[in-house]
């Protein structure tokens, strides 16, 4: 079959993964990206939160064969270190012996990916904002930065990849009928903060782990960067006592982290100034429906199904995306209209499940992290997952490091798992039985009844 012309709208980092598995098929693909070349200017500071590259991603990006590549920019992180109030610190590892996720930049992957991208024959046009496409005419309308009148393009295939504000995802909006969409902020915002790298290079804090300092309602990451640098980011309320709004001074900056996270001040000596500098940024959850039409246009990533950072799972599903289309392209024998029919029916309920993950693991990360009753539930769990894994595998990994298990299983599995749990942790003396045979053989009849 005849290989269709492509546009793709938007060079970030599923767009640019898209036009890899594309032209390596031999598709001509063209992308249109509305900002400049970040790969000729010096990246801003103060939006980035860094990327945790976990499974699924690897996956996708191991099946076009530029895994290696990415290795050399990214950070193996093997657990949390929790910072708790009162100063004790806790090391909580990921998954099993041997599974951990990635550190790595947003900016430096996505400069990785468009040059992979470039190198695999994709074009890419910057400054060139998505003005609609006209779908009976299969014109493509983008207006170039200072350009007086707009430019039409002819494409086979369009493709929205440009993020949580998608404008193609705009477009469906107003021309799709009985398009449904629903977006939902949640109540914190976002604000980078940096931990720089100590005189040599070296890391101040422990470089193989995913840093949190738990607050309740409130917390701060950390996550290390190549250059022994950690990028940190507060999610913090919008509005209250503890808030951005309340702390409008950098005294009263200063006197927050003092005594709320007095561990942090010695790390990042520009406090003061990143807190004022750096944007306040909002965390939003989209989801909408349908996302193709015809053989012609299909949503992915963020455009299709934007979700909160805090199962680290955006970007790994927006890769995941790439992958199962791409597996699509085999099985219907590049008959776009199956691809993208099915395409749509496989990933729409993960994309929904994959976003009430994300935010269940808001509450676990900020609130749960430093709880002894959470963390000895978490131990009952991972031992009898040890003794019986084709039984139980812990929510966390079956999202993080079992790609096999779509996001819609896992979030069935998590939430019969946690009835199991909610009634072992009742059993009478849990804190000294634990470990027992009770204690199994208690777990293993609930698995038989719920």
């Amino acid at each position: 079959m005849e290989k269709k012309d492509t546009i793709i709208i938007g060079a970030g980092l599923v767009g640019s993964l898209l036009s890899i598995y594309l032209s390596k098929r031999g598709y001509n693909v063209k992308i249109y990206e509305r900002r400049s070349d970040m790969r000729k200017e010096k990246l801003t500071a103060g939006r980035s939160i860094n990327l945790a590259l976990s499974d699924r991603g690897i996956k996708a990006l191991e099946e076009v064969g530029i895994m290696e590549e990415i290795k050399k920019i990214a950070i193996p992180m093997h657990g949390r270190y929790i910072h708790n109030a009162d100063g004790s610190t806790a090391y909580q590892p990921y998954g099993n012996d041997g599974q951990f996720i990635n550190s790595v930049s947003r900016g430096e992957l996505n400069k990785m990916l468009m040059n992979l991208a470039e190198k695999n024959g994709t074009e890419i046009f910057f400054q060139h904002k998505y003005a609609g496409f006209e779908f009976e005419k299969n014109i493509v309308v983008v207006q170039k930065e200072n350009s007086p009148r707009n430019l039409a393009y002819k494409a086979d295939l369009v493709f929205g990849t440009d993020g949580a504000y998608s404008a193609a995802r705009h477009q469906c909006q107003t021309q799709f009928d009985r398009f449904q969409y629903q977006q939902y902020y949640i109540d914190c915002g976002y604000k980078e903060l940096t931990i720089p790298a100590g005189p040599n290079g070296e890391f101040l804090i422990e470089k193989n782990a995913l840093h949190i300092w738990p607050r309740g309602n409130y917390m701060l990451i950390a996550l290390p960067n190549i250059d022994g640098s950690f990028t940190c980011t507060l999610f913090f309320p919008f509005e209250g006592e503890a808030s951005f709004a309340a702390l409008n001074t950098k005294e009263k900056v200063r006197s927050f982290f003092e005594k709320n996270l007095p561990d942090t001040i010695k790390l990042i000596p520009d406090l003061e100034n990143d807190f004022f500098n750096n944007p306040t940024s909002s965390l939003v959850t989209v989801k909408c429906f349908p996302w193709v039409r015809d053989d012609k246009f299909a949503l992915i990533g963020d455009a299709a199904h934007a979700i909160v950072p805090f199962f680290g799972q955006g970007m790994n599903c927006g890769f995941e995306d790439c992958r199962v289309l791409n597996s699509l392209i085999d099985t219907h024998n590049d008959d776009w209209n199956l691809i993208l029919q099915q395409y749509q029916t496989l990933r729409k309920p993960d994309g929904d499940a994959i976003a009430e993950l994300a935010l269940n693991n808001f509450v676990e990360m900020r609130d749960k992290v430093g709880d002894p009753k959470f963390l000895l539930q978490k131990k009952i769990e991972t031992a009898f997952s040890k003794k019986h894994p084709g039984k139980w595998i812990p929510a966390y990994a079956q999202v993080t490091f079992s790609p096999q298990i779509r996001y819609s299983e896992a979030l069935q599995n998590s939430i019969r798992q946690e009835k199991i749990m909610q009634q072992v942790m009742a059993m009478e003396n849990i804190e000294a039985v634990w470990g027992s045979e009770v204690v199994e053989e208690k777990m293993l009849e609930l698995l038989n009844s719920i």
